[in-house]
């Protein structure tokens, strides 16, 4: 799966010299988070809904609503924007987009080809694509389980719930608590959990979960 099949393709825009409290009407009316900044068809920066509220003034100020209303209509958006901006190209697998929000400590990047905006990739994007993988909003029986980090594991534990009449909802492996174990977990159906426990039963180092 590549960054384009997930994206946000409507991209709101706002130039830099918008008012930092005209974006925030904008962001609330377009139920968004953050923004290119763009200008003459170029990005030249991102702000975020948590920029525009920092900058917004305390509840707890002592100045007046009138006098709250002259100095924000000074602020616009490009004295908080953020000018260093991490994009994905377009063809990019959605973990490696995930990889880089996590560590950037992002929740969202621009999506661009050749250098011009085409898309937003976001947390909420990634989150649907995990539910999804995880067969979240199916009716099924879910097992985790830990079993031993080595090759054909998962093909092995995979073929015997099918071999039983399981239809996949749902798989994923994880780390395990340490690098010789690792967890897998799906979602199944066509199969009782009795017969799950019996069938991994020694195949599978420990059963984590199953309900």
């Amino acid at each position: 799966m590549l960054v384009d099949e997930r994206m946000s393709h409507r991209v709101i825009s706002v130039p830099p010299e918008m008012p930092v409290l005209d974006a925030l009407v904008l962001f609330r009316k377009s139920q968004i988070h953050r923004a290119p900044v763009i200008k003459d068809n170029k990005m030249i920066g991102i702000i975020s809904e948590n920029d525009l509220l920092n900058a917004s003034p305390s509840p707890v100020t002592t100045l007046s609503v009138w006098e709250m209303n002259h100095l924000m209509s000074k602020v616009i958006v490009k004295q908080v924007m953020t000018k260093k901006v991490i994009t994905i190209e377009i063809g990019t697998p959605i973990e490696e987009a995930a990889r880089i929000m996590v560590d950037a400590k992002i929740g969202g990047m621009p999506v661009t080809r050749s250098g011009k905006v085409v898309g937003m990739i976001t947390e909420t994007d990634l989150f649907k694509v995990f539910m999804e993988m995880m067969g979240a909003r199916e009716e099924g029986l879910r097992v985790s389980v830990l079993v031993e980090e080595k090759p054909g594991q998962i093909a092995k534990v995979s073929r015997l719930i099918s071999d039983a009449g399981g239809n996949f909802l749902g798989f994923g492996s994880f780390a395990g608590p340490d690098a010789s174990l690792m967890v897998i977990t799906f979602k199944v159906t066509g199969i009782k959990k009795d017969d799950v426990k019996k069938i991994l039963g020694k195949e599978v180092k420990k059963f984590l979960d199953i309900r």
